[in-house]
């Protein structure tokens, strides 16, 4: 049976979050919604940004569309660098919402961010954000919505134990 919860993938860039996230829908038997790439067909349908707070729009009107799709539904992974606008609209989805938080060291992150770059898309502007944009604390807090599953991305990330452990939260 496919548990009506929503799992809300988060950390810094470059923490996991897409590949946590890609692993654990199909362990949980739930839709993958990811901001990115809502984002991107935004882009493709308005052209990619060459500003920065551009870029910023339209990655805020991702994760409302985002939201907006996963509210009609009772269930979904959930993947996005998260900021706190977003914990109303998470508190009103329709089924429990538990957090799945992405950690790695800066330096990792760092590392990984640079290595994915030449594959990432332009519009992104990942080239020219700043650190503090980045690697800010905001990306390394919880919302204050639901309860929060800690996941150590610098390991291997075992998708079934991961599912149990978002599971247990259900009761």
């Amino acid at each position: 049976m496919t548990p009506q919860v929503f799992v809300a993938v988060g950390g810094m860039p470059a923490s996991g979050k897409s590949t946590v996230a890609a692993l654990l829908a199909p362990a949980l038997g739930l839709p993958l919604l990811a901001k990115d790439t809502i984002k991107h067909g935004l882009m493709d349908a308005l052209g990619d940004p060459i500003e920065i707070e551009r870029s910023r729009e339209l990655g805020r009107a991702a994760v409302y569309a985002m939201l907006a799709v996963a509210a009609a539904n009772t269930g979904a992974v959930l993947d996005s660098t998260w900021y706190p606008y977003a914990e109303p609209l998470l508190r009103a989805l329709p089924s429990p919402v538990v957090q799945v938080r992405c950690r790695c060291s800066v330096e990792v992150a760092r590392r990984r961010h640079r290595a994915r770059m030449p594959t990432r898309r332009t519009g992104d502007l990942q080239a020219i954000r700043p650190d503090d944009e980045l690697w800010s604390d905001v990306h390394r807090t919880p919302l204050a919505v639901g309860p929060v599953v800690d996941v150590d991305t610098e390991r291997s990330v075992d998708a079934e134990t991961l599912a149990a452990d978002v599971l247990a939260w259900l009761g």
